[in-house]
C-alpha cells in the first residue's frame, strides 16, 4: 500500500510517497520512502512514479494541497512540454530559448530541465524509437537542445567558490546533454564545474583528477549498454583515488542489479543533487 506522507518544515509542507513494508522478523509493517516529492504546493501528478501515478488515494491526498495552483502548474508545464517539443523539432532555437525565458519567469531553471527539457527529450526518442519522427528530426532536435543549454550556460554568473566537480561518462556513451545540464544547473548553484564531454580514455580521466584534484566525480550514463564501462571506470578511479563518486543518468533505475562502488542516485531531481553533494 502507497500514500503520501507529509513534514512541516518551518511554514512549508514537503511530501514523500511511501509504502507499508511488513516485517516479518518483527511481525508488524514498517514505512519506506518510495520517493521524495518536494515542496507540497509544487507537487503535481507527473512526480508520482508511474506505477503510483493513478492510485485514488495518492490523487485525492495531493489534490487536497493548493488544488487551483497545482492546475495552473500542470496547464503550464504541458503546454511548455508541447511547445518546446514543437520547435526542438522544427529546429528553431529562438522560439526554444523564449519558452525557457517565459517559463523561468514563474518557475526556474531546475523545474525546466527537470519537467520540461527531459521530458520532451525521452518524448522525441521514445518517437524516434517508434518510427514517428525521422532519425534526421531527432538528430536536429538533440542538437537544438544542446545549443539551448549552451545558451543558458552561458548566461550563469554562479561565484564558483563551492565544492569542484567533475563531470564525465564512460568510454563508448555520446551523449553528453545530462552532462550538459548538470554543469549548467551546478554553475549557477555556485560549484565550479569540469565537464570532460564524451570520448575521453579512462587514463585520461585519472590523470586529470590526479592533476586537478576534483571533490566530487559525477559520473553520467545514458544508455544501459553502457551500464559495465561505467562499472569499470568506478574501479579504476577507485583503485587509483578515493574521491567520493556519484553515479546517475537515464540508465540508472532504482532496481539496478549492477553493483557500483559509488553512490548510486536515481530519481533524483536536479534541485536534490547540491543538497547530497553537502553531505559529501
Amino acid at each position: 500500500m502507497v500514500y503520501i506522507r507529509s513534514k512541516k518544515v518551518k511554514s512549508d509542507e514537503y511530501l514523500y510517497l511511501v509504502k507499508s513494508v511488513w516485517d516479518s522478523k518483527k511481525h508488524t509493517s514498517k514505512q519506506e520512502i518510495v520517493k521524495y516529492l518536494g515542496k507540497a504546493s509544487d507537487v503535481i501528478k507527473d512526480d508520482i512514479p508511474v506505477e503510483y501515478r493513478n492510485n485514488p488515494k495518492v490523487l485525492s491526498v495531493l489534490a487536497s494541497y493548493n488544488p487551483t495552483d497545482i492546475k495552473k502548474r500542470e496547464d503550464a508545464i504541458n503546454k511548455s512540454k508541447q511547445q518546446l517539443y514543437k520547435k526542438l523539432t522544427d529546429g528553431n532555437i529562438e522560439d526554444c530559448t523564449k519558452i525557457y525565458q517565459d517559463y523561468t519567469e514563474i518557475f526556474n531553471s531546475a523545474d525546466f530541465f527537470d519537467r520540461i527539457l527531459k521530458q520532451v527529450m525521452y518524448d522525441i526518442g521514445e518517437d524516434w524509437a517508434n518510427n514517428k519522427i525521422s532519425i534526421a528530426t531527432e538528430h536536429v532536435a538533440s542538437n537544438i537542445a544542446q545549443t539551448l543549454v549552451k545558451i543558458i550556460m552561458d548566461s550563469v554568473s554562479g561565484s564558483g567558490n563551492k565544492k569542484k566537480i567533475l563531470i564525465c561518462v564512460p568510454l563508448g556513451e555520446e551523449h553528453h546533454l545530462g552532462c550538459d545540464v548538470l554543469e549548467t544547473y551546478l554553475s549557477i548553484k555556485g560549484f565550479k564545474i569540469y565537464n570532460m564531454g564524451t570520448s575521453i580514455p579512462t587514463e585520461s580521466i585519472i590523470s586529470f583528477i590526479e592533476n586537478n584534484k576534483p571533490d566530487v566525480v559525477f559520473l553520467s550514463i545514458t544508455l544501459k549498454d553502457n551500464l559495465k564501462a561505467g562499472q569499470r571506470l568506478v574501479k579504476k578511479i577507485k583503485e587509483q583515488s578515493k574521491i567520493p563518486i556519484l553515479v546517475g543518468g537515464f540508465a540508472i533505475q532504482e532496481e539496478m542489479s549492477l553493483k557500483m562502488d559509488a553512490k548510486v542516485i536515481s530519481g533524483v531531481k536536479l534541485d536534490e543533487i547540491p543538497k547530497i553533494l553537502k553531505l559529501i
